[in-house]
């Protein structure tokens, strides 16, 4: 399980302005409860001096999302919008005493959530930019310009960070190569990105990555596999859900949801959450597909 801090606990069980907001002049919506995450902030600003006097919430999402987003509207209320412009989503995640790294993405989401809520109050059009920048991640609707931003403002150096920050390559993972050409043009701009330091490892991960260089036997890797399952199995069977292992091909493991997990609409991010589990313990990039996925012998 991830490593919460008090100050998330403390706005994920009792967020601050949460709710709609009647005398909202200032909308943005981000998200999308197809891809897990959706956030509503609203704002209510004076015209004369543009300070934002109140701000409200209503997100669907993980305890990470609500608390991200009841710390924002703590943050940017009294702001004047410029100011309020400027906060980051690392702002954000300060304020909470940091979030996981596999749980940055709601911080993302809350600074976007503002962006377009503020665009919304000044008329003009706020859009995620996905007719100008290429869709890399079809899971959960992430572009290259995101991306490309994300890897700036936070100096993101690995496929696995991108994912933490964006959710973009967590649901079937073919999104990684594009991923990884934008890291490498990214890293060509900016000469030593990414080599004075590791990449970051959650403190709840009970296991970090294994070093390269010893492969494991198919033994070996199977039963890291069943063990990360039966990690996760107890949280599936709370929601009625289950998982179990279908079969392991080269970098693809393929299993099978069941109960309440099978057809269900979060399937990309609990394969996602999975998939991540299995990277850190098998120390490489697999893909976790659903056992439908698997290739039909002639």
């Amino acid at each position: 399980m991830w490593d919460y801090s008090d100050k998330v606990k403390e706005h994920f069980f009792s967020p601050r302005n949460s709710g709609a907001l009647e005398e909202a002049n200032a909308v943005g919506d981000v998200g999308s409860i197809n891809c897990g995450d959706a956030l509503r902030l609203m704002l209510k600003v004076d015209p004369e001096t543009e300070t934002i006097l109140d701000a409200r919430f209503q997100t669907f999402g993980c305890g990470s999302a609500i608390a991200s987003s009841s710390a924002l509207t703590e943050i940017i209320k009294g702001k004047k919008l410029d100011d309020a412009l400027k906060v980051s989503n690392q702002d954000i995640a300060d304020y909470l005493d940091g979030l996981p790294p596999e749980k940055m993405h709601c911080s993302v989401m809350g600074r976007e959530a503002l962006q377009a809520a503020i665009a919304n109050y000044r008329g003009e059009e706020w859009k995620d930019d996905h007719e100008e920048g290429a869709l890399i991640c079809k899971c959960f609707a992430i572009d290259a310009i995101l991306i490309e931003e994300t890897i700036r403002a936070n100096e993101l150096s690995t496929v696995e960070e991108v994912t933490n920050y964006t959710k973009a390559g967590g649901g079937c993972s073919s999104c990684h190569e594009g991923i990884e050409e934008i890291l490498a043009k990214v890293k060509a701009e900016r000469p030593g990105m990414g080599e004075t330091s590791p990449p970051a490892v959650c403190p709840a991960t009970p296991e970090a990555p294994k070093p390269p260089g010893k492969k494991l036997s198919i033994v070996e890797k199977i039963k890291l596999i069943e063990g990360v399952l039966e990690s996760v199995r107890p949280m599936l069977q709370r929601d009625h859900g289950d998982v179990e292992l279908a079969d392991v091909q080269g970098k693809k493991i393929y299993v099978h949801l069941k109960g309440a997990c099978s057809g269900c609409m979060m399937e990309a991010a609990t394969l996602g959450g999975i998939q991540q589990k299995m990277i850190e313990s098998l120390g490489e990039l697999v893909q976790v597909l659903p056992a439908s996925h698997m290739p039909v012998e002639a």
